[in-house]
């Protein structure tokens, strides 16, 4: 089966880089999905779930904080602004982090800067805990045979 070279890197590191079946980002206008031999494309993207699909392995799941993603025939490559695998996501932090904004946005004004840093806060805690989640419930995939 066709394949595309996926690279997804933030300033700090390397997040993921390997040959994948497919990609579906967070656009800013909805979710993506990349398949090998897509025509060229560069988008901005939003915070949201990115999630990797390879053949006979497992899927990945990464949370990602907006960026960009350049697309050509043969390959994938996501400048995020920041990203994490589900395997690295503390849930009980991601819980915490809910809770603060939660506790913030009853606090202030919804007119009031604070409110919208909290309501981000918020939205980011919850893509986090959705991604380590999908970690804990996944089935494991067999590989192929052929």
């Amino acid at each position: 089966m066709a394949q595309l070279h996926c690279e997804v890197v933030t300033a700090e590191r390397r997040v993921f880089e390997d040959d994948v079946s497919m990609v579906v980002a967070p656009g800013i206008e909805g979710q993506l999905g990349i398949l090998p031999h897509h025509a060229p494309l560069m988008t901005a993207l939003t915070f949201g779930e990115l999630h990797i699909q390879r053949e006979g392995q497992e899927d990945v799941y990464i949370a990602i904080g907006g960026g960009f993603m350049e697309v050509g025939p043969q390959h994938v490559i996501i400048l995020a602004d920041s990203a994490e695998r589900a395997d690295e996501i503390d849930i009980a932090r991601a819980e915490e982090a809910r809770h603060k904004a939660e506790k913030t946005m009853t606090q202030v004004r919804r007119e009031d800067g604070d409110y919208a840093q909290a309501e981000a806060a918020l939205r980011r805690s919850l893509i986090r805990m959705k991604v380590a989640r999908r970690m804990q419930r996944r089935p494991m995939r067999r590989p192929d045979t052929e």
